[in-house]
C-alpha cells in the first residue's frame, strides 16, 4: 500500500464513521443554532453593534465556534481507537505515523467543513447573501480547522481516558471561543483583555470570516490569513511529531 492510498483509506474510514453517527451530527449543529437564535435573539434585543444587528454580528463567530468545538473534540476518537486496538492495527501497517496523522486530520477537517457548511447555508436569514466570498471563506475555514483538528489529535494522542480528554478540551475550547471576539467587538476592550485576545489564533479566524461575510475587519484579511497559516503549520508539525511518539 502506498502512503497516498493509505492516507485516503484512513480519511475514508473517518468519514464513514462521521456519517454513521447521526446523533453526533445533530447535536453539533443544535448548539450553534441555539447560540444564534436564543442567545443572539435574547441579547440582541437589548444590544446592537454600530453597523449590524447583534445576530448578524455574531453569525460569523458562531460558524467559527462550530468549527472550533467539532475540530478539537474530534481528538477523542484517537482515544477510542486506542481502546478498540484499531490504532494499533494501523500503526503496525507499512504506513508511517505521519501519514496516519494526516489521514485522521483530513477526516476531522472534512467533518468540520460539512457541519460549518450547514450554518453557512443560513446566511440569508442573517442578511448575508452568497457571492464571491464563498471560495476564500472555505480556504480560511480549511486553514483554521486544520490547526484546530491538530490540537485535538495532539491532546487525544497524549490522553488515556475520554473523561480526561473532555476536561482538558473544555479548558481549551471555552477560553478560545469567549476570547475570540465572536460575541463582542474588540475595539473597546480593556488593554489587558485585548492583549489576551490578540494571542488567540481563533480571534483571527473570526475576524477573517467576519471580513468575508460582513465586510468589516479589525486586523485586515491579509494579516488574519498569515496568522492562521502560521498557526496551522506550527500545530501540524507538533501534531505529526506527537503522533510519532505516541504510545498505543
Amino acid at each position: 500500500m502506498s502512503e497516498l492510498s493509505g492516507l485516503l483509506a484512513i480519511w475514508e474510514r473517518e468519514f464513514r464513521v462521521f456519517l454513521r453517527e447521526k446523533s453526533r451530527i445533530f447535536a453539533s449543529l443544535l448548539s450553534p443554532l441555539m447560540w444564534l437564535f436564543i442567545f443572539g435573539g435574547g441579547v440582541g434585543s437589548a444590544l446592537s453593534t454600530s453597523s449590524f444587528n447583534y445576530q448578524t454580528f455574531i453569525y460569523p463567530g458562531i460558524i467559527v465556534m462550530s468549527c472550533l468545538f467539532t475540530s478539537i473534540f474530534y481528538g477523542a476518537y484517537v482515544i477510542w481507537d486506542k481502546r478498540l486496538d484499531f490504532l494499533k492495527e494501523v500503526i503496525v501497517s507499512p504506513l508511517s505515523r505521519t501519514t496516519i496523522f494526516f489521514g485522521k486530520a483530513l477526516g476531522g477537517v472534512t467533518d468540520a467543513i460539512i457541519q460549518a457548511s450547514v450554518l453557512v447555508l443560513l446566511g440569508p436569514i442573517f442578511g448575508v447573501h452568497y457571492g464571491w466570498f464563498l471560495i476564500p471563506l472555505y480556504a480560511v475555514l480549511f486553514i483554521m480547522i486544520t490547526g484546530l483538528v491538530s490540537i485535538g489529535l495532539i491532546i487525544g494522542s497524549l490522553m488515556e481516558s475520554p473523561e480526561g480528554f473532555g476536561l482538558i478540551t473544555s479548558l481549551i475550547n471555552f477560553p478560545l471561543f469567549f476570547l475570540s471576539g465572536a460575541l463582542f467587538p474588540l475595539d473597546n476592550l480593556p488593554s489587558w483583555l485585548k492583549g489576551i485576545t490578540l494571542m488567540n489564533p481563533v480571534t483571527y479566524g473570526v475576524d477573517a470570516v467576519r471580513s468575508l461575510m460582513l465586510g468589516t475587519s479589525t486586523f485586515g484579511l491579509f494579516k488574519d490569513v498569515l496568522v492562521l497559516i502560521a498557526f496551522a503549520v506550527i500545530i501540524v508539525v507538533i501534531g505529526a511529531w506527537t503522533f510519532s511518539k505516541m504510545k498505543v
